[in-house]
């Protein structure tokens, strides 16, 4: 099935749905309902996939597969959950199988040691503002919290990028990550913490400023 070249079928009807009502009209196999939502959430989730795995390009291949599995599996999904949750579910699983993958081929033990052997930079966070008054640039910016987010725990990563980059709830990142609400509190104060004393006073108001 394509999804990222084929001619979209969405029309303004189903634009204007919520998710799960659109989720309903693709269980009954419809296809302009299910490219609307790959419409609305394919840039989302290649931006996702590629700050776990520091790989534009496969991040856009995994896109593909997180949206084949939606619509092959699309009886499996519940009306009494959210979309959102159901479709990051899937993506982070298929982000960790690759940084699995990519661990094993290349015999390093962790993503920090795997993007020193690659020589991937990553970026995992959006494109900040310029911020003359602190006297760096915004690539200097965006370079300076790449490492630091480079430099944190797996664990702590991720729940940096589900919270504070991809706006996700704390219910939903406990929904996606399968993991208590205390500890994901816990893990995303710890990260900030930690990102804080790397940068200073380049995230003194938290990295979701940036």
């Amino acid at each position: 099935m394509k999804l990222a070249s084929e001619k979209r079928s969405s029309t303004p009807v189903f634009s204007a749905l919520p998710d799960e009502t659109l989720m309903e009209h693709v269980v009954r196999g419809s296809e302009g309902a299910f490219a609307t939502l790959v419409d609305r959430y394919r840039n989302r989730i290649i931006n996702l996939v590629s700050r776990f795995i520091s790989d534009r390009d496969r991040a856009q291949e995994i896109a593909q597969e997180v949206f084949l599995r939606i619509y092959v599996h699309r009886e499996r999904y519940r009306p009494s959950g959210k979309f959102s949750t159901w479709m990051y579910t899937i993506a982070v699983n298929l982000a960790k199988n690759e940084i699995r993958r990519r661990v094993r081929s290349r015999g390093v033990t962790s993503l920090d040691r795997l993007l020193e052997a690659t020589g991937d930079s990553g970026k995992f966070t959006t494109d900040p503002g310029p911020r003359p008054d602190r006297g760096l640039g915004q690539r200097e910016i965006q370079e300076q919290v790449s490492e630091a987010l480079q430099k944190l725990p797996d664990k702590y990563r991720e729940v940096i990028i589900l919270r504070d980059i991809q706006q996700l709830s704390y219910e939903e990142i406990e929904q996606v990550l399968g993991i208590p609400g205390g500890t994901v509190r816990s893990r995303i104060n710890r990260a900030r913490t930690s990102l804080q004393e790397m940068l200073g006073t380049l995230v003194e108001g938290g990295i979701d400023e940036l």
